[in-house]
């Protein structure tokens, strides 16, 4: 029987394999000795990549989950408020700023984020520094924001599991999580925007399904709005790219020439598309063909058909995921889903809008399919977690199925015997009972014997 969990898993592997080909197809270059074959395909970066994810995936999904977590030892019980130590963490605790466990985490994805300023490991690319270079030659890039997102979607959840009902209290349990989140996301904000709107997003999801109040973060939509407006306002580029998706075509040959080749290639790809490989645009024509903007070539070369699949496997993950946050009993394992569902949710919807000119430029990669060995691996990682969420449910309900079934048949064992002891006793009865109500032994005394009158 297919669980939500080998539905996560085969779409995972499904956009992975998509995202492979579809890399190495835009990549392709008219210059001699670039031909793109199947060969190169099963040895290039995309397909070692794809294999780590896929290792990632496997290991998440056989990790000892509750474990890892601080302060966890049976969430189950910890949910009903029966922990061993929740009395001294729900209401002895004056705020949420000591747990030490959530700002240890947030001052290491600060520090790890903060090396892409370090000379010989920071690389700057198209002005702005996101990636690390590490290894022989410097040939291995890694980005910190990526270890970020997902931090803090961990950080958060834990948080909001741990706290309780202290996160519905505005200074002593919401304003601790909005701290720890305005620090690491203000900090992704510094180089990418985009990102940084998704990290808060994903944080606020999962603070808010654990408990925070709506009517609490409504008064501090304002702040983060205007935080979000300066941003925009102190960087030029930022500013353009608002300018150039209200009208691309002020400047065609200029600040809007990469959405009106986005455009372009979603066009040109009519309803069936030009076919796998035979995609124009990427032939230098389309800026960022293999990452941000992999899915105008996907819809291209493949059409509506593609692009119809490719949005099928993202609502057959989500939904596949979703179905297990309903089912997992710990609470902690419910906010951390709803968390890694969020993220890719959304980082989906960002990328696709902005390749289809729907938002603003954004330098958002489309979850398992843009090229990014971190965003491959961390991304696949995390489903693995749900994957094992999914495991984890089906065995506890298996426990919970059997040891119904072991108490059925106890109550069903103890009816039986009960009858048998009823009617045991309803014949002793009988017997001893005459059909006029009288005793059999004084019936037969007072009544005269044959033969003898």
């Amino acid at each position: 029987m297919i669980r939500p969990g080998h539905v996560i898993a085969l779409s995972a592997l499904a956009l992975l394999t998509i995202g492979v080909v579809m890399v190495n197809s835009a990549g392709l270059s008219i210059a001699p000795g670039r031909g793109v074959t199947w060969e190169t395909i099963a040895y290039s970066q995309s397909t070692i990549y794809m294999g780590l994810a896929l290792v990632a995936m496997i290991l998440a999904a056989r990790l000892p989950v509750l474990k890892l977590l601080p302060g966890v030892r049976d969430a189950r019980t910890w949910d009903a408020g029966q922990g061993p130590d929740s009395a001294r963490w729900y209401e002895l605790r004056d705020s949420g700023f000591v747990m030490w466990p959530m700002w240890v985490g947030v001052g290491l994805l600060i520090v790890a984020m903060s090396l892409v300023y370090v000379p010989g490991l920071g690389h700057e690319v198209n002005g702005s520094h996101r990636w690390l270079r590490v290894g022989p030659g410097r040939a291995l890039s890694i980005q910190p924001s990526e270890l970020a997102k997902w931090g803090l979607v961990l950080l958060m959840a834990w948080y909001a599991w741990r706290v309780g009902p202290m996160l519905g209290r505005f200074w002593r349990g919401l304003v601790p999580a909005l701290a720890a989140v305005g620090l690491v996301a203000g900090f992704v904000v510094l180089e990418d925007l985009g990102t940084g709107v998704l990290l808060g997003t994903a944080a606020a999801v999962v603070l808010l399904a654990g408990g925070a109040r709506w009517w609490q973060f409504a008064m501090m939509v304002p702040l983060a709005a205007a935080g979000a407006g300066a941003a925009i306002w102190h960087s030029p580029y930022r500013w353009e790219r608002i300018m150039t998706f209200l009208n691309p075509y002020a400047e065609p040959e200029g600040a809007g020439y990469h959405v009106i080749q986005s455009m372009t290639a979603v066009a040109n790809g009519e309803i069936w598309g030009r076919g796998l490989g035979n995609g124009l645009q990427k032939f230098g024509y389309l800026p960022e063909d293999q990452t941000d903007f992999l899915f105008s070539i996907i819809c291209e070369e493949l059409g509506i058909p593609g692009a119809a699949l490719v949005v099928m496997l993202y609502i057959a993950m989500l939904s596949a995921g979703w179905i297990i946050v309903r089912r997992v009993q710990p609470k902690v394992l419910k906010l951390l889903g709803v968390g890694i569902l969020t993220t890719v949710g959304v980082q989906a919807i960002i990328n696709i809008a902005v390749v289809t000119n729907v938002v603003p430029t954004k330098g958002i990669a489309l979850p398992l399919l843009s090229s990014g060995g971190t965003g491959w691996i961390l991304t696949a990682g995390c489903l693995g977690l749900l994957v094992n969420m999914d495991r984890l449910a089906t065995a506890l309900a298996g426990l919970e199925s059997a040891a119904g079934q072991n108490a059925a048949a106890a109550a069903e064992s103890d009816n039986a015997g009960s009858a048998t002891r009823t009617q045991d006793q309803a014949r002793q009865t009988a017997i001893e009972t005459g059909p006029a109500g009288g005793s059999v032994r004084h019936a037969a005394l007072a009544s005269p014997t044959p033969g003898h009158d």
